[in-house]
């Protein structure tokens, strides 16, 4: 162990990107918001089903104008939605979005929490929604972010009825009238109890709404006016909600950032109703709460505050701080001393960080860090000691004005320390419908505190604090700056097949090769990596020695082998066992501009798909959409697939199309639309006359579902028809077959109905709704309870070739390995091969 103390002096302000890795200060307008905030008691709670339902426009005005700490309860974490920036889908989905709600929350102010529930795609009413999650169970976690939050107002985004528009959506609001009666309730959910106490809103109110066509406002309603200029902000508050949403990225939901004020509506659900604000009644200030100093004290602490120096509301702050240490009500004194220490330590321009130079790092291993720490005040702030994980060191340092300190000292990770992965992914889920939480107080959070954090004493004045900074990575990005993300914990050894999917054709393949990749982080010798199905051992391979990256151990199983298990999916595990432990995760790590790096494990697994799959074509084109598993399904399957660009439309050309462009296509058997093209290639418009030439020529075009939002051609197929919100939520609803000749269903698989088993989330969604005479449809599909729908598929001829349009959830399909669904895809790109 070795430490040294480096003193720089700061010349300027320290820029570049920063995350929740460091404690940084508030600028002086944030500073002077929480200190208007910490005057106003009551809270808001704002509960929806999904990340992107709430209204970002009411919560950036509940902070920013009325100074009202608000949270928003999504009960989802959107991992059945739909994903714009790339493949990923299910859990992967949901970590993106949790963090992208995160992000918003950044800019509007607002608290964000979560519950257990699973979002398993669209659901039509609350019956559906709830065959698959435990009503009880959610109203617990409800209950729970209410008792643990304790705000004195609900506001649901829907309400339980059809006009939420989801049967998720109204499903919240079912929850949340149940939690409002339940929370403070001693005999509702007394395990609870034994963390937070009972809690009791004031009411609960459904914000109404006007969306397209559907209007639930009224002039009887509580109306509140927002999006007001904020010279502070420089922008309104409807402005900063569309940036705020704007964030909302994979899920494409950005709105624009509208100036002016507008009209919010409420109305009444239960509690107190309110008559002229949406806190009649509440609590407000100190001074009705019975501690009129602390409200004189915080006036005068306004009033005097100076955004040039901030430091010199120090004294006064440290004086409330010991009014607040003295309130009676345990819950009001630990929720505001959270509040006044940040806004001490922002005034007192403290920054801290614990950085090392890696991203990743193994239990057991030591690792060089780096604690920087400065503080921009006259008024001492003393560091008196340090806590490196597992030993203390004493300082009793004063950190002078402006300069930095740098403390190096080498920290050993605990040999039991956990893997760095979201906390509701650690397990798997208890259900289909339900995350699987290790510890009961996790519920309501978006992510788990850090627990690998350098712990520093300080004090200011006669007030001591605790401070943590959590292990962290730092680099520069010749980009984006400073770059400082989370330290994350890696297991010694990772296993990954090289491809998550194989599939073995009838008569076609006489075995199957498979490859998985070993990454040591340590050096091991005399292992066996075993690869398993269902329990059984198909094979394994002796490992004298190894170290490093992309070691590669080659398996081949016989056909015959494969021929003798009774399945058309098989999901193959891999494992290592060395030293008496068994290693058998993957580490799957996401990483986009606008996030910060994620990461978790799931088990090193492949599937297999077996059966009659026949295909016809070798060669497609592939115009990329919104980020499928359809291009590297068809390499697997030993189709030749190129990602067309500009040039594969206009060659050597001027621009202006002609015969070069149309050979240029001709020699693809197919042609096919990633799901939502027309949402997301803006140059579709200027391609799809060479497109229409190509099948004229005799060509097949194949094109995936797309939606009305932000298109870029107005009449997607040579036949005009148009796309509504229809779709078919039910993975197994029955399908009719309308033509049950017709050369799709046919050639070169027979489809049959057995081919619609297995299906999973959805059959479809955003089926075209009217169509042209020369289209066919091939297939009628419905809800439970619903009319049948036709529009799943559209078959056409024109020329000497085939469109074919379709809205069912190839992309849902093909990762999941059904067998089925590929057969219909290939039959779809096989048209002109009959």
């Amino acid at each position: 162990m070795f430490k040294k103390v480096i003193i720089v002096f700061i010349l300027s302000f320290y820029t570049g990107f920063c995350s929740a890795q460091q404690v940084r200060p508030s600028k002086s307008s944030e500073i002077y918001r929480e200190l208007k905030t910490l005057k106003h008691l009551p809270k808001v709670l704002y509960l929806a089903a999904h990340p992107d339902d709430e209204n970002t426009g009411l919560l950036s005005w509940l902070i920013n104008d009325q100074n009202i700490e608000t949270g928003y309860l999504s009960l989802t974490r959107g991992d059945g939605g739909q994903n714009l920036l790339g493949t990923e889908q299910g859990a992967a989905l949901g970590l993106i979005r949790t963090h992208e709600l995160l992000e918003a929350r950044k800019l509007d102010g607002a608290q964000q929490f979560f519950t257990r529930a699973i979002d398993f795609g669209f659901s039509k009413n609350t019956t559906d929604t709830f065959t698959q999650w435990n009503e009880d169970s959610i109203t617990a976690d409800v209950v729970w972010v209410i008792r643990t939050f304790r705000p004195d107002v609900i506001i649901c985004r829907f309400p339980p009825t059809a006009a939420a528009g989801h049967g998720q959506h109204a499903a919240s609001a079912v929850v949340a009238e149940k939690a409002f009666k339940l929370a403070g309730d001693k005999t509702a959910f007394p395990n609870q109890l034994k963390y937070v106490n009972v809690w009791q809103p004031k009411r609960i109110l459904w914000n109404t709404f006007r969306f397209g066509a559907v209007n639930t406002t009224a002039e009887n309603q509580l109306k509140v006016t927002v999006g007001q200029y904020d010279a502070q902000l420089g922008m309104g508050y409807g402005e900063l909600a569309g940036l705020s949403r704007s964030l909302h990225k994979s899920q494409g939901a950005g709105t624009q950032s509208v100036a002016g004020i507008k009209t919010e509506y409420f109305s009444h659900v239960l509690g107190e109703p309110a008559k002229a604000t949406l806190f009649d009644g509440v609590t407000k200030t100190w001074t009705s709460q019975g501690n009129a100093d602390i409200d004189q004290s915080l006036d005068n602490i306004i009033s005097a505050f100076n955004f040039n120096e901030p430091d010199k509301s120090l004294p006064s702050l440290l004086v409330l701080r010991k009014k607040i240490m003295a309130l009676k009500d345990s819950d009001l004194k630990s929720d505001k001393l959270k509040s006044i220490d940040h806004i001490i330590l922002s005034c007192a321009g403290f920054m801290g960080e614990a950085v090392t130079n890696q991203a990743e790092a193994v239990a057991g291993d030591k690792h060089n860090f780096r604690v920087n720490l400065i503080a921009r005040t006259e008024n001492p702030v003393v560091l008196e000691n340090v806590k490196w994980l597992n030993q203390s060191e004493s300082f009793n340092k004063k950190l002078s004005k402006d300069s930095l300190i740098t403390i190096q000292h080498e920290i050993q990770i605990p040999a039991d320390a956990a893997l760095t992965e979201p906390y509701w992914l650690a397990k798997p889920p208890t259900n289909a419908a339900t995350f699987s939480v290790p510890n009961d107080t996790l519920v309501g959070l978006p992510e788990a505190e850090s627990p690998l954090n350098v712990l520093l004493g300080l004090k200011i004045g006669t007030e001591k604090f605790e401070v943590k900074l959590p292990l962290s990575f730092k680099k520069l990005d010749p980009v984006r700056g400073d770059v400082v993300e989370a330290l994350r914990i890696v297991p010694a050894l990772e296993l990954k097949f090289t491809q998550p999917l194989y599939l073995v054709k009838e008569n076609a393949d006489l075995y199957l090769n498979l490859n998985v990749k070993v990454n040591s982080n340590k050096s091991y010798s005399n292992g066996k990596l075993n690869l398993m199905y269902n329990g059984e051992r198909l094979g394994s391979a002796d490992l004298s020695s190894i170290n490093g990256k992309d070691t590669t151990i080659e398996y081949v199983i016989p056909k015959s082998k494969l021929a003798s298990i009774n399945s058309s999916r098989l999901q193959l595990d891999a494992n290592f066992i060395v030293d008496g432990v068994t290693y058998n995760k993957k580490q799957v790590l996401i990483q986009y501009p606008h996030l910060p790096s994620l990461q978790y494990f799931v088990p090193a697994t492949a599937i297999v798909m077996k059966g009659d799959v026949q295909s016809k074509v070798k060669k497609v084109g592939y115009i990329e959409g919104a980020g499928d598993f359809i291009p590297e399904f068809l390499r697997i399957a030993g189709v030749q697939v190129e990602v067309l660009k500009d040039e594969d439309f206009y060659g050597n050309a001027d621009k202006s199309g002609g015969n070069g462009s149309q050979n240029r296509l001709s020699q693809y058997d197919a042609i096919i639309l990633g799901i939502r093209a027309n949402n997301t290639e803006k140059k579709l418009g200027r391609w799809m006359p060479f497109l229409w030439s190509y099948v004229k020529a005799g060509g097949n075009l194949v094109m995936q579902y797309n939606t009305n939002q932000d298109t870029t051609v107005e009449q997607l197929g040579i036949y005009n028809f148009s796309i509504a919100n229809k779709r078919v939520t039910e993975e197994n609803a029955e399908v009719k077959f309308l033509n049950p000749n017709h050369q799709l269903l046919n050639f070169p698989n027979k489809i049959t109905s057995d081919d619609f088993k297995g299906w999973v989330q959805e059959r479809g969604a955003y089926f075209p709704e009217k169509w042209d005479a020369a289209y066919e449809p091939l297939f009628e599909m419905y809800d439970t309870g619903e009319e049948p729908l036709q529009g799943s598929t559209l078959y056409a001829a024109y020329g000497k070739g085939n469109f074919i349009y379709t809205s069912l959830a190839f992309f849902r399909q093909l990762p999941a390995g059904n067998v089925g669904a590929a057969r219909l895809f290939l039959n779809f790109l096989s048209a002109q091969k009959n």
